[in-house]
């Protein structure tokens, strides 16, 4: 269509380009462009510690190598979406949509580059205006029950990253429950075995401030998820409100019954609010 912003798809921690494919199939056949985009430390751009493949496995090992993905920061990751938004839009203004922590780096691209963002839609994501790294959030009492950091197989202070051992097939259960809790079992089986094993710490431990001049004139959609055990629904609602205390226009609110990962339980529900989202942006442009 005309006149219509590119959709760009941004992941959260450990996930990468195919957690989109369902929701890109869907928006096709609506006829809307997206693209998925890896972020820097994850999918092509992520590299393993040795001791992940290491045989016999070493648990210990595991557990204390430090992380090729150490030095990955907010501000790293931000520039590399900056460089692929400005393709993928060719200089105009994308939709960006964001899961989870990939929230954060959309954050940060909306705020040093809102000339090429048209509105960001936030999909049980982090989105830290208030000068706070996302890490100060994950352990605030609206983001109790959180069942992450106890799927966690390092220290992150030690290794650089929050890092999962999806290897070992007793810890797919509470993955399952964290994550994939509504998604089919099959579907939730094959996106374990796709996850990267870290995630840069430093992408989400850097802080950072929004501002109304910049990130807070532009539109804002929140898909809040209701069964979320990643992201609590009620540390969901606290961004809403943090977003609106320096927003123009209130946050667009959409909430599903839905675990912390609908691109693979309701894409259709998703796409939906995508599709009202990019509607509202391209009246804007």
């Amino acid at each position: 269509m005309e006149n219509t912003a590119p959709i760009v798809l941004v992941h959260g921690f450990w996930h990468g380009t195919w957690c989109w494919s369902s929701v890109i199939e869907e928006l096709a056949s609506r006829g809307l462009a997206a693209v998925a985009v890896d972020l820097e430390g994850h999918g092509l751009n992520s590299l393993a510690p040795a001791a992940r493949w290491a045989r016999p496995f070493d648990p210990a090992g595991y557990a204390t190598e430090p992380s090729p993905s150490a030095a990955v920061t907010l501000s790293a990751a931000t520039e590399l979406l900056a460089e692929r938004v400005r393709r993928i839009g060719r200089g105009e203004p994308c939709l960006v949509v964001a899961h989870s922590m990939g929230g954060a780096v959309a954050t940060a691209l909306a705020e040093r580059f809102p000339e090429l963002v048209a509105g960001v839609v936030y999909v049980a994501a982090f989105a830290p205006t208030a000068g706070l790294p996302a890490t100060a959030y994950i352990t605030m009492p609206e983001n109790t029950g959180t069942m992450v950091g106890d799927q966690l197989a390092a220290d992150p202070m030690a290794v650089g990253a929050l890092r999962f051992d999806t290897g070992d097939s007793t810890r797919h259960a509470a993955l399952v429950e964290t994550f994939y809790g509504d998604v089919p079992a099959e579907v939730a089986a094959a996106a374990i075995s796709l996850l990267s094993s870290d995630a840069p710490a430093g992408m989400a431990a850097e802080p950072f401030t929004a501002t109304a001049a910049r990130y807070g004139r532009l539109p804002h959609t929140y898909v809040v998820c209701e069964q979320d055990n990643a992201i609590r629904p009620d540390l969901q609602r606290r961004f809403i409100r943090e977003i609106d205390a320096i927003a123009a226009e209130p946050t667009t609110v959409v909430t599903l019954d839905a675990s912390h990962s609908p691109f693979l339980s309701q894409p259709a529900a998703l796409v939906d609010a995508i599709e009202k989202a990019q509607y509202a942006a391209d009246r804007t442009r």
